[in-house]
């Protein structure tokens, strides 16, 4: 089994490349998908959630305010902290469940996490191969504008938060540019797929 992980930017494009790897036969593991797979209501972890940060963070319809509790951690570490001391856990036992079936069902399965945060949570020597979609802030930002429908200033923003590309850059094992448009994606995908494939010791499927 290969373990990839893959990230990139805001806008980049990393999850049109998710899903063209999906669509060629990759194990997808969506990191943000299992976060809120773990505070579902009725499970342990929104319980606990609940318990931390009272009940306001719930909706009327006992799911998550995602954007409220949001706004409570953001500007504070602290509670950062205790909310990822909850989560965390639960996201890494969750994905160990999903890690130890695929092994079970597939020994020379290639799985990628999509992990947006790889970088700046320094997680990039937990797989055996680093992808990174590059593109540069400019297209970033045009496409969170024109795309998403964000501000300019909102874009800005939730790009500067994060990692800058350099930083993505100096840890990858395999990059794909995307500073184009998303359609031209494919064929460079499949080069990946097939060297993938080829570290995993599988034949691809014609």
């Amino acid at each position: 089994m290969l373990t990839v992980g893959l990230t990139g930017g805001i806008g980049s494009g990393k999850s049109e490349v998710s899903r063209r790897l999906r669509e060629l036969g990759a194990v997808i593991i969506d990191a943000d998908a299992v976060a809120r797979e773990v505070v579902e209501p009725g499970t342990p972890g929104l319980a606990a959630v609940a318990e931390k940060f009272g009940d306001g963070v719930l909706r009327a319809d006992g799911t998550l305010d995602r954007e409220g509790l949001g706004r409570i951690v953001f500007n504070d570490p602290a509670k950062l902290s205790a909310l990822n001391a909850i989560v965390h856990p639960l996201v890494g036992e969750r994905i160990g469940q999903m890690m130890a079936e695929v092994e079970h069902d597939s020994a020379d399965a290639v799985v990628v996490y999509d992990v947006p945060l790889l970088v700046e949570n320094n997680l990039q020597d937990g797989y055996d191969v680093v992808l990174v979609v590059a593109a540069s802030a400019e297209t970033q930002l045009r496409r969170l504008v024109e795309q998403r429908g964000m501000s300019r200033e909102d874009a800005q923003a939730r790009i500067a938060a994060q990692a800058p590309l350099s930083a993505k850059l100096a840890v990858a094992d395999i990059v794909i540019d995307n500073d184009g448009e998303l359609a031209s994606l494919d064929a460079r995908v499949r080069e990946v797929w097939a060297d993938l494939c080829a570290r995993a010791g599988r034949t691809m499927a014609p």
